[in-house]
């Protein structure tokens, strides 16, 4: 059974960014996914969070999304261990994935700002206040480069004193901004967002990690997590250097295909290929990876 002494909340802990296997004709491989929550549920993982980039919900058609949030609750066992992405163009229809979301038995979501076109403060307090109207605890998921919308601290805070955020995921990779946060919003859960900066943001105060490379190295991942926030540096330190220059691969591009393509070293096939428009990784990118992942295995990571 997972350790659960740093979850006190659905939103607390390891939440993996699953990725979504594919079989070879670009289909939903659910069967291969429920083992796959299962496992990293089994390895240590405090929950899950499908249907983000990872999971590239961009590509899935309505059915398939809604069948992969039911296929995460069921396979996890326990709802509150998945947190699904509900982002959409639109407000509606991220409310409307929000209450599915709900229906389903998950414990939480990730929200994406509006991303359709730069949105200004009004309107992001206005997307948050919709889709907080579901019911379920809202983590925002600040990501400005991919949305040119900019969850600063000071519109952080008005978020979570109107009641519509619980948490944010912090991706700007700007390891000062959690110290701003805490003084803004003191309320407000730090979740780390990016996995190369793990260690800063634990030490920052993180209470969880929405996280990339547990989906191929689960036990060393969720370690070097339990170690950082409880503080033990002698852990935490030498293991982050251990893998860091692998964990640098989810703030690229291509991490979808990074992460994958480690997975499939770890266990043959279990990462699968993409559904375009992501193209596998180049020759050399995907040497690299492969070479890192090697080598970690080899020094006996799991």
């Amino acid at each position: 059974m997972p350790s659960t002494s740093t979850r006190t909340h659905p939103w607390h802990g390891v939440m993996v960014a699953t990725t979504l296997p594919f079989r070879d004709d670009l289909s939903v491989d659910l069967d291969a996914f429920a083992d796959h929550v299962r496992s990293l549920i089994d390895a240590g993982c405090d929950g899950v969070v499908p249907n983000g980039s990872l999971g590239e919900y961009q590509t899935l058609t309505d059915d398939e999304r809604r069948r992969v949030v039911e296929t995460a609750v069921d396979a996890a066992g326990d709802g509150a261990r998945v947190m699904p992405g509900v982002s959409a163009y639109g407000s509606a229809e991220a409310r409307r994935w929000a209450e599915e979301a709900a229906e389903a038995g998950a414990g939480s979501v990730l929200l994406l700002p509006p991303n359709v076109y730069r949105a200004d403060e009004a309107a992001v307090r206005a997307h948050y206040a919709e889709v907080s109207r579901a019911g379920l605890p809202v983590i925002a998921y600040n990501n400005p480069y991919d949305t040119r919308v900019d969850l600063t601290p000071a519109l952080l805070a008005q978020l979570h004193e109107a009641g519509d955020i619980v948490a944010v995921k912090e991706f700007t990779g700007d390891v000062r901004r959690a110290w701003e946060i805490a003084e803004r919003a003191p309320g407000l859960d730090l979740l780390i967002g990016a996995d190369d900066v793990l260690l800063e943001l634990a030490v920052a105060g993180a209470v969880g990690w929405i996280a990339g490379f547990p989906n191929a190295l689960p036990g060393s991942c969720t370690a070097l997590y339990r170690a950082a926030v409880a503080g033990d540096l002698d852990t935490a330190v030498p293991l982050y250097r251990r893998l860091h220059a692998l964990l640098r691969w989810d703030s690229r591009t291509e991490f979808v295909q990074a992460i994958k393509v480690s997975q499939d070293v770890v266990a043959d096939g279990s990462g699968g290929p993409c559904r375009p428009p992501r193209t596998p990784l180049s020759p050399q990118d995907e040497s690299a990876v492969r070479g890192l992942t090697e080598k970690l295995l080899a020094e006996g990571l799991d």
